[in-house]
């Protein structure tokens, strides 16, 4: 497979080479493809729990979980705040 990069692409690729980072233009795009990869396969996961939890909803499972989640979300951000303001008072005295 043949593809053709863009300018800046090529650009990125020289830098990359001359600073040491890269040894040669492959090492670019077989970086790409490792990066992309990892990301396609992250993207699905989500998917697949996303597809999950909205079968356990519909299921009628989980709705205690999502509230007990975000009660403690709401109490972590609430700790953050308290903890900030504190700070702050103590930065101003």
């Amino acid at each position: 497979m043949e593809d053709q990069l863009t300018p800046d692409q090529q650009a990125m690729v020289r830098y990359a080479i001359e600073s040491g980072r890269l040894s040669r233009p492959e090492d670019a795009v077989q970086e790409a493809m490792a990066l992309w990869e990892r990301r396609e396969r992250a993207r699905i996961e989500l998917l697949a729990s996303l597809d999950d939890a909205k079968n356990s909803l519909v299921r009628g499972e989980g709705r205690d979980i999502i509230v007990e989640s975000m009660r403690h979300l709401a109490d972590e951000v609430h700790q953050r705040g308290l903890a900030r303001l504190a700070a702050e008072k103590c930065a101003t005295r």
